[in-house]
């Protein structure tokens, strides 16, 4: 309110709108550290290094390897030993995750989380499992168990070739 011993100013701003503008300057803050949380990638390296740190859930010598060793250079994801039946692997460098409902049935998917687009980094009891909301998916088909996830992982053509699972 003014007062009345002092002139007003034209560039004079009310308390009601700095208040006004520093909520909304925090709030844009705060959904910026919410959304830089939950998206993209989920590895980290050592900061005096060039080399990416290796990811706990890559498995195997030929997890993300790019080989056209008897694959007609296809690239090669992983082996079939690598993929545990009812179980799977999760392929952070090519962001793709391979399951194994039943015996010798391999399936690939995305692993990219379709809520907010983390990586999942997890695949037991059956379903593909994301860190960061909670959100499960079938390793059967990749529907969505449990949300917040709004749609199912996408599928990712792969075949095996011997011991290898590649793009196909």
């Amino acid at each position: 309110m003014p007062n009345a011993d002092r002139p007003v100013s034209p560039n004079t701003m009310s308390r009601r709108t700095v208040l006004r503008g520093a909520a909304v300057g925090g709030a844009v803050v705060a959904g910026g550290s919410v959304l830089s949380a939950c998206g993209g990638d989920t590895t980290t390296a050592d900061p005096s290094s060039s080399t990416p740190a290796a990811s706990p859930t890559e498995s195997g010598p030929t997890a993300g390897a790019n080989s056209g060793g008897g694959s007609g250079g296809a690239e090669i994801l992983t082996t079939t030993g690598d993929v545990p039946v009812d179980g799977g692997v999760v392929l952070d460098t090519d962001k793709v995750v391979i399951t194994q409902p039943k015996a010798n049935d391999f399936k690939g998917f995305s692993a990219v989380c379709t809520h907010l687009g983390c990586l999942v980094n997890d695949v037991s009891g059956g379903t593909i499992n994301c860190p960061c909301h909670g959100s499960q998916y079938s390793i059967e088909d990749g529907s969505v168990v449990s949300g917040p996830a709004p749609s199912p992982l996408p599928a990712v053509d792969i075949k095996v070739e011997g011991n290898n699972i590649v793009k196909s």
